[in-house]
């Protein structure tokens, strides 16, 4: 058995293809891409096992929807920019980073073309548009739209929300938590520019 099916199946459970091949990709990167592989299979276990029930995911999924393509950040940004006309301009720059965060990560997604988790024993909760994984686009237009909006909702407002959205795609299990770090840190540096 190699590192990479010790780290990534645990003992009696199935096979877990892509989460190998992603582990097997990361071993390249040498002991920190190893480390990072191991933590990111043991937080996406942990996240996918604690916590659930039928109404606990059912709500969580509706939750995660409404940030598909970053719909419910675009659309408030759109209502920001109609109803708060005196910072319109900012409303309309915080939502143009949120359009330019989700643009960017699908680019940098179909470069990176890391599959989505799949582990026999934990089967993904939510359908998505694709099975590419790094970085979330979730987590990187959440973040942007932080960013941009916490000086107009503030920053108590705004950033559990986006850190709540980020998170449901791990505990839906369609994410590794580096995508959701390197989606967060993204959606930041994006976000941080159209201020």
């Amino acid at each position: 058995m190699n590192a990479a099916t010790a780290t990534a199946t645990p003992p009696g459970a199935g096979p877990e293809p892509a989460a190998r091949r992603s582990l097997r990709a990361r071993l390249a990167a040498g002991t920190v891409g190893l480390a990072i592989a191991r933590a990111d299979v043991a937080l996406f276990r942990g996240a996918r096992t604690h916590g659930h029930g039928p109404a606990a995911e059912r709500a969580v999924a509706r939750f995660s929807k409404a940030g598909e393509h970053a719909a419910l950040w675009l659309a408030v940004g759109a209502a920001g920019a109609l109803l708060d006309r005196p910072r319109r301009g900012q409303w309309t720059r915080a939502a143009a980073g949120v359009a330019a965060a989700y643009g960017i990560n699908t680019v940098v997604k179909v470069v990176a073309r890391r599959p989505r988790p799949v582990l026999e024993d934990l089967p993904q909760l939510i359908a998505t548009p694709t099975q590419l994984s790094f970085p979330s686009a979730h987590a990187s237009s959440s973040f942007a739209a932080a960013r941009g909006y916490a000086p107009l909702l503030g920053g108590a407002t705004v950033y559990p929300v986006a850190a709540a959205m980020a998170a449901s795609r791990v505990y839906l299990g369609v994410h590794y938590p580096s995508d959701i770090f390197a989606g967060a840190l993204l959606g930041t540096f994006v976000g941080a520019l159209s201020r």
